[in-house]
């Protein structure tokens, strides 16, 4: 005689992955740290966990930074570059920027009043 397993459909819900819920999709912003180099250049060590991509690490970079170049009188502040990682879910980033009263030569530079306006608007931490 032949038997024929039965199995529960509470038990094939039980192996399925949870239902990912809104929660889960919102970034948790870990800090920054702020660390003045060179005359105007800055560091900024940033981590996240939640991000979707790299590039939402590296924007919480550029939003600390202008923060920071607004607290002290100034307006532009010039990418030179961000190094990114991911390690258990935690995104980091070091990021090194220069700070400017004007508009700094180069193509990669931000107005540091309009970046950190975007920031508040889409919930991306400045400080």
């Amino acid at each position: 005689m032949r038997r024929i397993a039965l199995i529960s459909p509470l038990a094939l819900v039980a192996c399925a992955p949870p239902v990912p819920m809104a929660e889960d999709f919102i970034p948790d912003y870990l800090g920054v740290e702020t660390v003045p180099l060179d005359g105007d250049l800055v560091q900024f060590n940033v981590a996240m966990t939640k991000a979707l991509s790299e590039q939402d690490v590296r924007r919480y970079a550029e939003c600390a930074a202008a923060q920071y170049t607004m607290d002290r009188g100034y307006g532009f502040v010039r990418h030179l570059r961000t190094n990114v990682t991911e390690e258990g879910g935690v995104w980091a980033a070091d990021a090194v920027y220069t700070i400017s009263p004007t508009l700094p030569d180069g193509l990669a530079t931000v107005d540091a009043e309009v970046t950190v306006a975007a920031c508040k608007e889409t919930g991306i931490p400045t400080v």
